[in-house]
């Protein structure tokens, strides 16, 4: 057991050191002697972590070349993937896919819980959405985080699909950090109160159709806002 532990310490630091950038996609990482200099471990514990990222496939092996990073959209660890999308320096691209899944997702659960939210559901709604227009009134963002992030659970368990569920479950530390940056900005906030109305309206209204193009161009917003108000400021 304390050997395995070391190889997800290895495993772990050589993914924080892909992820900083040290390593970019395409390019070779260093060998079984390096690393067991570096961390003062074992060869076999570096073959180890190496054979962990590689199932991950964040790493490829070319016999006879070396080891190589595969790009991020060819990792098949969810885990990996979004501690990128966090820490890593593709911030603005991280973003805006981050976004587009939830447009995926979001929308299509949207229009399901149109047709299964209750009364007491849309009461819920309307109490995040108050809360989110408070929170924008006291320049709380914490609280509008919150509020926030809890109007969109109540979507996800409203559409009564607990794949949906499950597949943004991990996504909420990010989505978290996300909206807490994009939320600073009163303007966004603004916008997201009126857009959360809206779905609040669509979704009474009990409509499949119209709930899903409320949720859409929420999401829309969401991408305009993103551009416009918090990306435009960045360097290229």
């Amino acid at each position: 057991m304390a050997r395995k532990s070391l190889v997800g310490v290895v495993a772990d630091e050589l993914l924080d050191r892909i992820i900083s950038g040290e390593f970019l996609p395409g390019a070779s990482v260093p060998g079984e002697l390096e690393l067991s200099a570096r961390h003062e471990v074992s060869r076999m514990t570096v073959r180890e972590a190496m054979k962990t990222l590689e199932a991950q496939r964040i790493l490829r092996v070319e016999r006879g070349r070396g080891t190589f990073v595969n790009p991020l959209n060819r990792w098949a660890s969810l885990e990996a993937v979004l501690r990128a999308a966090s820490e890593g320096k593709n911030d603005a691209s991280a973003a805006i896919q981050l976004i587009e899944l939830r447009r995926m997702l979001e929308t299509g659960a949207c229009e399901l819980a149109a047709g299964r939210i209750g009364d007491a559901g849309i009461q819920a709604l309307r109490g995040q959405q108050e809360a989110m227009r408070l929170a924008h009134g006291s320049n709380d963002v914490t609280a509008f985080v919150e509020a926030d992030l809890a109007f969109h659970d109540l979507i996800l368990q409203a559409s009564e699909n607990v794949f949906v569920a499950v597949l943004f479950e991990p996504l909420h530390r990010i989505l978290e950090k996300r909206r807490t940056e994009t939320s600073t900005v009163p303007e966004i906030q603004a916008h997201a109160i009126g857009h959360h109305q809206g779905i609040v309206d669509a979704l009474a209204s009990r409509d499949p159709h119209r709930a899903r193009e409320a949720m859409d161009a929420h999401m829309q917003q969401t991408l305009d806002d993103l551009k416009t108000y918090v990306l435009a400021d960045r360097p290229a």
